[in-house]
């Protein structure tokens, strides 16, 4: 008879309890230097398009040499709602035997907080440490999330600008930013008006099209670039990419694929892996006056090392058990 086995069942709260914003981007912070240095294990995303209702499905997965638990997430977002459907689910195995440890039925708050959490990492090494103001591009979860992860890094920035297609939307940001952090947020009426003079350009959005042209930077301007994670994607002037000091990227090959780097394939070869800088095998900024831009199209490692942080931190009594 085989031996009886449980597996234990954690929701969005028991998730969202285990699991913060400092202690994910650190996790991700080693999860980007493992991969890039030969420490992790990475498949290719598989990627399902639901057209009908304007859905996407990523599937990720990976392993972290020595880590406790290797995970296959599935991620999705249903864009014909109003608001759109996010989900998502986690499966957890134990990386001594395979054997399910746990699912997260997180209803994608590990991809929100992971992305959010690279979007730190990125900003750590390659954003100004005089970070004063901040563009955002985009109104929806990442915004959140990614001014969350700035503020745990470059804590001390004055002045966000906020632009959104749709007002509503970007009013209803702007408060819910002003909520989480005591920092001047106003809604400014063009991506222009941003970025002009900003420190700090964060890019989340689902355009297909440049928004963020080369000219509108200010020097030594960072650019975090998230949106673009599916071919024909784009948000920056490729420009950008060709003018920046240091472009870098989550994964050459993916970004290649998915992200701005597809549209400035030239550039490939001098891309940086953010990975590279985390091991600190390539520096980051190293002066006031460059041009940086990370590149993110979101890598497996990253849905690992928040998986095994949740692992680690959730309380025994937290969820339910099953017997398998």
């Amino acid at each position: 008879m085989a031996p009886t086995r449980t597996v234990r069942i954690l929701r969005e709260a028991d998730v969202r309890a285990a699991l913060e914003m400092a202690a994910c981007i650190d996790a991700c912070e080693h999860a980007f230097a493992a991969y890039s240095t030969g420490g992790a294990e990475l498949p290719a995303v598989i990627h399902l398009d639901v057209p009908e209702a304007e859905g996407e499905i990523h599937v990720k997965a990976g392993h972290l040499h020595g880590a406790p638990y290797y995970a296959v997430k599935a991620a999705s977002g249903f864009y014909a709602r109003e608001p759109a459907a996010i989900d998502g689910l986690v499966v957890v195995f134990d990386a001594r035997d395979g054997a399910p440890a746990a699912f997260l039925l997180d209803n994608g708050f590990i991809t929100d907080l992971r992305t959010g959490a690279a979007g730190g990492v990125a900003a750590r090494h390659l954003a100004p440490r005089a970070t004063s103001t901040v563009a955002i591009i985009g109104t929806g979860g990442q915004a959140r999330q990614q001014f969350d992860a700035l503020a745990v890094v470059r804590p001390g920035f004055a002045l966000v600008r906020v632009w959104g297609r749709d007002a509503a939307h970007a009013d209803r940001c702007v408060d819910d930013l002003r909520a989480r952090h005591d920092v001047d947020v106003t809604r400014v009426e063009t991506v222009r008006a941003a970025v002009d003079g900003a420190d700090v350009v964060i890019t989340c959005t689902a355009a297909r099209e440049p928004l963020v042209e080369r000219g509108w930077l200010a020097p030594g301007a960072h650019v975090t670039a998230l949106g673009s994670d599916g071919a024909g994607k784009q948000e920056l002037d490729p420009a950008i990419l060709e003018d920046a000091a240091l472009l870098v990227v989550d994964s050459r090959d993916q970004c290649a694929r998915l992200g701005e780097l597809q549209h400035a394939q030239d550039q490939r070869e001098s891309a940086i892996e953010l990975g590279e800088i985390c091991a600190r095998r390539v520096p980051g900024r190293t002066s006031d006056d460059q041009l940086t831009v990370c590149d993110l199209t979101g890598l497996g490692v990253q849905d690992v090392a928040a998986a095994n942080v949740v692992m680690a931190k959730v309380p025994d009594g937290a969820g339910q058990t099953v017997m398998l």
